[in-house]
């Protein structure tokens, strides 16, 4: 019987589970797909070491007018699903107001401090291929010269306060990095420090190949059998037969507060989806190119040139609705020679994001031995790693990297 069964094979099961297994506990990850295929595969593989501050909700009227009526890419809605969004939403932006978002992001940054030291560790201890990694940086095109020159204001006081690092490049300057863009525009922010993963489920696989090579158990199983022994532990049931462990983790991303209600823990989360594609073209772009405008994020991937979207807001189980996607295939059009798609359909995933920005991580209350570990909101595949280790210095009674406070789950679970 092990220890500790994990919930969730993503960045953050692997990574919890393999941070209990260096501290001498018997591991066992269950999910019902292989490590690596949920919402950690979808991303724009960044390791983002620049994103001290999560992203705010914008408070002024006219930025909430422009999104209410889909005049940019970066959210869309279904107003026939925006209902069931209205609440955590409503919390988002009151945690986004400007003396709120400083206190979190002070706590977020402490996170996001740790976030490529954390990964390797693990990189090294995986044995992970440099060529799967690079470690200078990404950029960010702007078409307007005023929006650059508010995000190089926003780069300053970052390199001010935290030592973040980066670059603005003239139009000649991006021209020069990166010949194979049609249109320069105003220029480009590169942020230094970041890194970027070809193949993010990849690397999530060779985590959890590391996992089972030092004496982990993986196991295809429902995390929705879960239920408490009567002897105190949990069992969940997997396709090898039950599991019985005295402890249990949830690190099931989006899916996290469905399960944790039938324990009468209310959680709540502001789900967004997003979406992605494979292009065969494109494969000239050098570094990882966010474009500011149009809210999509194109990165050189092993499949192809991947473009990424912002947050949709949904039905939990609506059908894909990839208007976002389309739009960003047009401007990176202009940009880029993308030529075909290598998909015939895109993917298309849920980010799970707390009213504050700030994880769960931490003891449930009012129940022995279950442990959480989710709501990473985008920085899932970058925090795992660093928020892994947090939990299991919290599960193990070690001091803790971190102040864990402001992670703690009792501020949701009610």
């Amino acid at each position: 019987m092990p220890d500790v069964i994990v919930l969730g094979a993503g960045m953050a099961g692997v990574a919890a589970a393999l941070h209990l297994q260096r501290r001498g506990w018997s591991v066992a990850l269950v999910d019902r797909q292989s490590p690596g295929r949920e919402t950690s595969y979808g991303n724009a593989g960044l390791i983002q070491s620049e994103a001290v501050e999560p992203y705010p909700m914008p408070r002024d009227l006219f930025a909430l007018f422009r999104v209410a009526l889909g005049r940019g890419n970066d959210v869309r809605y279904d107003p026939l699903a925006l209902f069931g969004h209205v609440g955590p939403l409503l919390r988002y932006w009151w945690h986004s107001a400007p003396a709120r978002h400083q206190k979190i992001s002070a706590a977020y940054a402490t996170l996001i401090g740790r976030a490529t030291a954390e990964h390797q560790h693990l990189m090294t201890a995986a044995g992970v291929r440099d060529d799967l990694v690079r470690r200078d940086g990404f950029r960010v095109f702007h078409r307007s010269e005023a929006k650059l020159d508010a995000d190089t204001a926003t780069a300053e006081r970052l390199r001010e306060n935290l030592g973040v690092a980066f670059r603005r490049l003239s139009p000649a300057e991006l021209g020069t990095a990166e010949p194979a863009l049609r249109d320069t525009g105003a220029g480009a922010l590169h942020w230094l420090d970041p890194w970027t993963v070809r193949d993010p489920g990849r690397l999530v696989a060779a985590y959890a190949e590391h996992f089972l090579r030092t004496g982990g158990t993986f196991a295809h199983g429902d995390a929705g059998t879960l239920a408490a022994t009567a002897t105190g532990g949990w069992r969940v049931s997997t396709a090898d037969g039950p599991l019985k462990a005295a402890n249990v983790v949830v690190a099931l991303g989006p899916w996290s507060p469905a399960l944790l209600r039938r324990f009468g823990l209310k959680i709540p989360m502001v789900r967004k989806r997003g979406y992605h594609r494979h292009w065969r073209g494109g494969q000239n772009l050098d570094l990882t190119l966010r474009d500011a405008d149009f809210g999509y994020v194109a990165a050189p991937m092993a499949a192809g040139l991947r473009i990424t979207t912002g947050a949709e807001f949904s039905g939990v189980d609506a059908p894909a609705t990839p208007v976002q996607l389309g739009r960003a295939e047009q401007a990176a059009r202009g940009l880029l020679d993308l030529g075909a798609p290598v998909e015939a359909e895109p993917w298309f995933g849920t980010r799970p994001c707390m009213p504050d920005m700030l994880p769960v991580i931490g003891a449930a209350p009012r129940h022995r031995g279950l442990w959480l570990h989710f709501g990473h909101g985008h920085q899932g595949f970058t925090l795992g790693p660093a928020t892994g280790r947090l939990l299991a210095e919290l599960m193990t009674g070690e001091t803790p990297l971190v102040d864990p406070a402001p992670f703690r789950p009792a501020r949701w679970a009610r």
